[in-house]
């Protein structure tokens, strides 16, 4: 109950202002789609190249304009299914662009091989259970089930993605491999939550 009110908040007082503001500049959802995707692997770049504070700043600010393409479809009343396709499509993308952007930052750094072994089988059970848990939506959502069940949604992976991104830039802790952790862990969690409603929703439409 508390998330969902949290995302009333955020629609009323953040999501529909900058609606509001975007359509007032022109722009349209699926241009707001490619640009959130563009700054992601822009920040993918950045990241790569250990600018972590920069990089996180702008994974948000990319990952961020997800929250008002949909918004702005709902004002002008364009949403599409072309649309919501395209914007499930570029989120992946963006987001795995980012996790691509780490492994070249682990590997370039100077660290022994066993570290750097360790970042990567992380960093990819991380990438692997993330994505997963959004594939877990989508098919339920093909199979008529709808469901956001779950610790670790994407918004919740973004924020710590950037936020860690961030520290991990400003203090001089290894606090990404942290993260990663995290995210790993919780979206394996998240995963079998979601298994388990989709599961059972399906199993009781028999």
């Amino acid at each position: 109950m508390t998330r969902e009110h949290c995302r009333l908040a955020l629609y009323r007082f953040v999501e529909l202002p900058g609606a509001k503001l975007l359509r007032a500049l022109g722009l349209t959802p699926n241009v707001i789609t490619v640009m959130g995707f563009c700054l992601c692997v822009l920040a993918s770049v950045m990241v790569a190249w250990g600018w972590l504070v920069t990089g996180g700043i702008v994974f948000l600010l990319g990952a961020g304009l997800d929250l008002f393409d949909g918004g702005l479809a709902r004002l002008n009343g364009s949403d599409s299914n072309y649309g919501a396709f395209l914007d499930s499509v570029f989120d992946r993308l963006g987001e795995s662009a980012l996790f691509i952007g780490l492994a070249v930052f682990f590997l370039r750094n100077d660290l022994p091989d066993a570290s750097i072994l360790w970042f990567m089988v992380i960093l990819l059970f991380a990438l692997v259970f993330s994505q997963s848990v959004s594939y877990l939506r989508a098919r339920g959502e093909g199979l008529g089930v709808f469901t956001k069940a779950g610790l670790m949604t994407r918004t919740e992976r973004v924020v710590i993605l950037g936020t860690g991104l961030v520290l991990d830039g400003l203090i001089p802790y290894p606090v990404m491999i942290w993260v990663l952790g995290l995210i790993a862990v919780v979206s394996c969690f998240t995963l079998i939550q979601r298994m388990c409603t989709i599961g059972n929703i399906l199993n009781k439409g028999r």
